[in-house]
Formats: C-alpha cells, sequence, structure tokens
C-alpha cells in the first residue's frame, strides 16, 4: 500500500447501509479538474455549496453539499472533494462510479484525464496520508481508529485525547530528554582529548535517573489506555449447575444464557462484552466441566477448555450448597488441577461461591461469596476483576494507547536500566552507553512513526475502515 501513495483516491467515507447522510471522499494531487467536472463549476474553498451531482448525461444522480479542500489545509494534506449526498446505499454507488468515470473522461482543455489513476481506496489509506503528509502522527492516526471502534464512554474519551495529541507529546518530552541525554555522552565520546566531563557536569545521572521517573508514571498510563482499549477476557469455569450462566445473566443485566436445573444445558460458548467503570470485559460463559457419554455435551467442554486456554483470569464457580458433599469436592479438585496445569502462572484463578442465599454453610476465608440470583456479592466480584485486570481509579486525563505502544515503552525502560548501569560504573564504556540511549530513542520514535518499518505501518493502517 505505501508503494501507491502518489495515487488519486476516492472511497465512500460513511458506514454501509440506509442513513440520513451520506459521504463520498477524494484526496489527490489536481483534482479542480474532476471538482468541476462532478459539481460543473468550481468551490470556493472550505465552503459547502448545494448542488445537483450529476451523471454523464447531465441527469442529477442527487442534490447535496459538495466541499473542497485545497492542499496543504485537509485532512490528508492533499486536494480532497467530499460529496455529502443521501445516504442510500445506490446513491453513494452511484457517486463513487461518477468520480471514477469522470476521472478517466479527457478534459477538453488539456486533451489529459481529468485525474489520472484515481482509485478506490484501500482500508485506513486516507488516515495513511495524513501521516505521511505529517497532518498526524502514528499515534494519533491510530487514535482516529480507536476513537471509531470504541466501546465505552471512558474509551472514547480517552481516544479523543490521544487524537488530540497528549500521548504523542508525553512521548515527545521523553524523546527530548533523551536526545539532550545522548548528546551529552556523545560530546564526551567526540572530544575525549579535550577532557571535558560533559557527564558529570551535566549530572547525566541525575538526568537518566529524571528520565527514568517520567517513564514509569508515562508507562503507567499506557497500561492503563490499552486497558481501556482492549479489555480483559474473563472465562467462567466450574462443574454443571454451579451457577455459570446465571452469573453471566446476572453481570450482564440480561437473559443471555438459557437456565435450567438440568445438568449439561449449556452446550456452547455464549460471550458478551461488558463494561465496569468504563473497562471492557469480555465474558464467556462455558459449559459445565465434567465427563460426559453425551458427544455434544463431550464437544462444548472441550470448546470450554479451549476458552479458558486463552483467558486472562478465570472466574472458577463452586456451588456453596454442595461444598460438603465428598464427590463434588473432589470432581473441584480435579478441575483445579488442570486448571493449573493447562494455565500461565500469570492468569489468576479466582475462586467464586455461588448460591450463598441458599447455601447453610460460610464460603471459605479465600474465596469471594455471592448469589447470581440476588445479586449480593456481584459489586464485590466487580471490583475484584478490575482489581485483577490492574486497573487502578483513572487518571485525569488519561489518554487510549495500544499493546504496541505498551511494549515499546518497556524495551525503553530495559535500555534505560543498562543505561543507568552503564554511568554507574567507575569506567564505564562510553560507546556501549550511547548504544543503549540510541535503541531506546528508536523505540520511543516507534510509538508516533519517526522510525518504522513500510511492514509496520501497512499492518496499522489495514486495519482501519475504508473510507479513513
Amino acid at each position: 500500500m505505501l508503494a501507491r501513495t502518489s495515487d488519486p483516491i476516492v472511497a465512500i467515507a460513511t458506514a454501509p447501509g440506509r442513513g440520513a447522510v451520506g459521504i463520498v471522499r477524494v484526496s489527490g494531487r489536481g483534482i479542480s479538474a474532476l471538482v468541476e467536472a462532478l459539481c460543473a463549476r468550481p468551490l470556493k474553498p472550505r465552503e459547502a455549496t448545494y448542488l445537483p451531482f450529476r451523471d454523464a448525461a447531465g441527469e442529477a444522480i442527487d442534490h447535496g453539499l459538495a466541499l473542497h479542500f485545497p492542499a496543504p489545509h485537509s485532512f490528508t494534506g492533499e486536494d480532497v472533494l467530499e460529496l455529502q449526498a443521501h445516504g442510500g446505499t445506490v446513491v453513494l454507488q452511484l457517486l463513487l462510479a461518477r468520480c471514477l468515470e469522470a476521472a478517466a473522461e479527457v478534459d477538453a482543455t488539456t486533451g489529459r484525464p481529468r485525474l489520472r489513476g484515481l482509485r478506490v481506496a484501500e482500508p485506513g489509506e486516507f488516515s495513511q496520508r495524513a501521516f505521511l503528509n505529517g497532518k498526524v502522527d502514528l499515534a494519533q492516526a491510530e487514535a482516529i481508529a480507536d476513537l471509531i471502534d470504541a466501546s465505552t464512554e471512558a474509551a472514547a474519551r480517552s481516544a479523543g485525547r490521544s487524537l488530540s495529541g497528549a500521548f504523542s507529546r508525553e512521548i515527545h518530552t521523553l524523546r527530548d530528554a533523551l536526545i539532550h541525554l545522548r548528546m551529552l555522552v556523545e560530546a564526551t565520546l567526540d572530544f575525549p582529548e579535550e577532557d571535558i566531563d560533559f557527564l558529570q557536569k551535566a549530572d547525566a545521572t541525575g538526568q537518566l535517573a529524571a528520565l527514568q521517573a517520567q517513564l514509569v508514571a508515562v508507562r503507567q498510563r499506557a497500561r492503563q489506555g490499552a486497558l481501556l482499549r482492549e479489555g480483559i477476557k474473563v472465562v467462567i469455569a466450574g462443574q454443571p449447575n454451579a451457577g455459570k450462566s446465571s452469573l453471566l445473566n446476572a453481570l450482564a443485566g440480561a437473559e443471555l444464557a438459557i437456565v435450567s436445573a438440568i445438568a449439561g444445558t449449556t452446550r456452547d460458548v455464549v460471550s458478551q462484552t461488558l463494561q465496569i467503570h468504563g473497562v471492557p470485559l469480555h465474558v464467556a460463559d462455558t459449559a459445565g466441566l465434567r465427563e460426559s457419554s453425551d458427544e455434544v455435551e463431550r464437544i462444548g467442554v472441550a470448546r470450554a477448555w479451549d476458552q479458558i486456554e486463552s483467558a486472562d483470569a478465570v472466574l472458577f464457580l463452586h456451588d456453596l450448597t454442595r461444598a460438603g458433599a465428598p464427590d463434588y469436592a473432589r470432581a473441584d479438585a480435579d478441575i483445579l488441577r488442570t486448571l493449573r496445569e493447562k494455565l500461565s502462572a500469570s492468569v489468576p484463578v479466582l475462586d467464586v461461591w455461588n448460591k450463598q442465599d441458599a447455601a447453610s454453610a460460610p464460603a471459605p476465608a479465600d474465596g469471594l461469596a455471592l448469589s447470581a440470583k440476588t445479586g449480593e456479592g456481584l459489586e464485590a466480584l466487580r471490583m475484584r476483576l478490575l482489581e485483577v485486570a490492574g486497573w487502578q481509579a483513572v487518571p485525569e486525563g488519561l489518554y487510549l494507547a495500544r499493546a504496541r505502544h505498551v511494549d515499546a515503552l518497556g524495551r525503553v525502560a530495559v535500555h534505560l536500566d543498562i543505561a543507568a548501569a552503564q554511568l554507574a560504573a567507575r569506567m564505564p564504556a562510553l560507546d556501549l552507553l550511547a548504544e543503549e540511549l540510541r535503541l531506546a530513542q528508536n523505540a520511543l520514535n516507534e510509538i508516533t512513526g519517526e522510525f518504522g518499518s513500510d511492514d509496520l505501518l501497512g499492518v496499522i493502517f489495514s486495519r482501519f475502515c475504508i473510507g479513513k
């Protein structure tokens, strides 16, 4: 996709389906001839004009608003034309086809096509051009997709802050401090004969410590932002009739899963995304874990284990009314043993005791007791899930981040730690210190796109929607 950035592009920029308004967007260099062909007149820059959009025979396809944004004062940094019409699927397809047709027509004045090479845009290509033309950095471009995909109010607000540049400014602050520190080290390397101890006089050790402290704060906020964007996957597991489906329904506040007293009612995975204080939780209810001669139930149990193995957290649900039965306790112990074998040590398994309203005995002290039927204990479970996810009280001005941002910041921390160890040595290896600082800066630059491979950019923008 990066090799075709000189082509003019066109796409329907609004979601598929019927709507009051639909937009067809064109971006490229020198689109004035196409503007006149589609609108039968030149347009005042950045001023909406109501007019008919005509086909090749001069018949009106629709009436709507046309806006022309000459470069560089546009979203993409190129000349942009937006046609805002009624949002019918057929109307927008006709306008898209007309744009392609008019671009290929020969201009009577120049004898050349009005807009040579106009093609339908690929996913994310408008945002990609905004990035390549310096209108936004890579973190801001990603925030556009995150704002569109936001599943909670908190995520939407945080994505908006990232789009406005809040996250990028923090990265630039870190980078500027790192560049200054690199300058001191490089000066010491370049002028050893002058016997100028730049590092000691400029308190390089103190500067590096301050930089590491800044990084700790940014990493914490980025982890919280990534959690807002990604959420966590929680799987409810346990024996049949422990109340797994009832718990999912109680957490969701809706009857999503069938509940009955018949063991093995749940045969397949039922998933729902919930939000707790703005954090998305992808909760999956699974089949009861037991040996069965029923082929369909065995498939359901196998799928349950598949879900469990990909979980970020597991709610191991126990039936408090059957806790004293030896067979039930043995089966629970077997399930727990298998959970420990299949799961990474970093995946928490929460013991949750259901049916507190009907039980005569209290739950074990290390477990969490609740009643999916009455709702007692649900709020404590929600808070415990947030704690497991690593969520803290929402910091003021939180921005949205992605897993790749968190990974890059983690690599920065590693390089700075090594640099600090080098600097603390009595005879520091300055060339190795300089290299660690350079690698740290490269990792920061990956976040904003000031350094990054074409492959990385292609993957990021290919996940955007068409027209963005």
